[in-house]
Order: structure tokens, then C-alpha cells, then sequence
């Protein structure tokens, strides 16, 4: 008998939703499944789970979509850029869905895609109703909407706390990226 996938979402303010979901990952790949991680927005940034995506090839794909965070810090691309490209992470996520190729499916930062208005929730909706019924989908990103929350098995909302950019500290390599 095949098991029920589930439908995860990792949101909130707080850090540890993408390293939630490569936890996961990585829990998987020890069980031989096949793992495909799509991330929105971040595709232009140089962080770790680049290169170590790669030494868990081929249980785990990796495909860094965006063009890099929306509005902030050294993005000088117009939001239509973003847009066209979030469209396009869209129809690459279908594909990857319905190919029947995996057992885990990652959304990384869709969330916050969806918040800034690159794509559409009912886009998304539509991702999470056409899943196969045996496929894990996970979804990331702060700013989950009520309706994504509503149709998901487990949702986990990170919280900060205290975190050491408060105290002006920069990102740490192998920590935050």
C-alpha cells in the first residue's frame, strides 16, 4: 500500500525554514528517495547548500530559479524580471510534480514569492491539488497565506527569539548561507 503524501509548510519570522526542508531532504536520500529542490528567489546568491546539493546527486536536484531577493540589498532588476521569472519556476515545479520522478517535492520560498506578488496563490493552489497523492510537497518562506495553511498536514511557524544580526552581526557562512 502507498503512503499518503503530505503537504508540509515551514513559515514564519524566524530562521530554519529552507534548513528545515534540507533536513528532511537529507533524511530522505538516506531512505533512497528522490528529492527535488526548486527555489524561488534566491537563485542569483552563492550559498551552501549549492555545493552540497551536489554530493547528494542524483537522489537529490537541485534548481536555483530567481534572480536573487526581491527589493533589497543590491537587487537592481525591475519586479517584472522577477515575475517572469517566478512564472516560468511555475511551470518547471508542474513539470517536476506530475513526471512521477520523486518522492519529495521542495517549494523553497514560494511563500514569499506569493507575498510579493511574483506569483499568483492561486498558482500555487493548483501545484498542491494536482500533486500525485504518494508525493511530499514542502513549501517555505515567511508570510504563508491562511489558505496554503488550511490545506497543509504540518505546518511549523518559526519564531526568533534572538538572533545575532541584532546585535549587527553579519551572516556566517555554514550558519545562515
Amino acid at each position: 500500500m502507498t503512503e499518503q503524501g503530505l503537504t508540509i509548510i515551514y513559515t514564519g519570522k524566524g530562521k530554519g525554514k529552507t534548513t528545515a526542508a534540507l533536513g528532511i531532504a537529507l533524511r530522505a536520500v538516506g531512505y533512497e528517495k528522490k528529492i527535488c529542490m526548486i527555489q524561488f528567489i534566491k537563485g542569483s546568491w552563492h550559498y551552501g547548500e549549492m555545493i552540497s546539493s551536489k554530493k547528494l546527486e542524483p537522489d537529490f536536484e537541485m534548481i536555483a530559479i530567481g534572480k536573487g531577493f526581491v527589493g533589497i540589498i543590491d537587487d537592481k532588476d525591475p519586479k517584472e524580471e522577477h515575475e517572469k521569472i517566478a512564472k516560468e519556476a511555475i511551470k518547471i515545479c508542474s513539470k517536476k510534480i506530475q513526471s512521477g520522478n520523486y518522492d519529495i517535492i521542495i517549494l523553497d520560498e514560494i511563500n514569499y514569492a506569493v507575498n510579493l506578488g511574483l506569483i499568483e496563490l492561486d498558482d500555487v493552489l493548483k501545484l498542491i491539488k494536482s500533486k500525485p497523492p504518494e508525493l511530499d510537497i514542502v513549501l517555505t518562506g515567511n508570510y504563508a497565506k491562511d489558505e496554503l495553511i488550511e490545506i497543509a498536514d504540518l505546518v511549523t511557524e518559526m519564531k526568533e527569539i534572538k538572533h545575532p544580526f541584532q546585535k549587527g552581526q553579519k551572516a556566517k557562512k555554514g550558519i545562515d548561507f
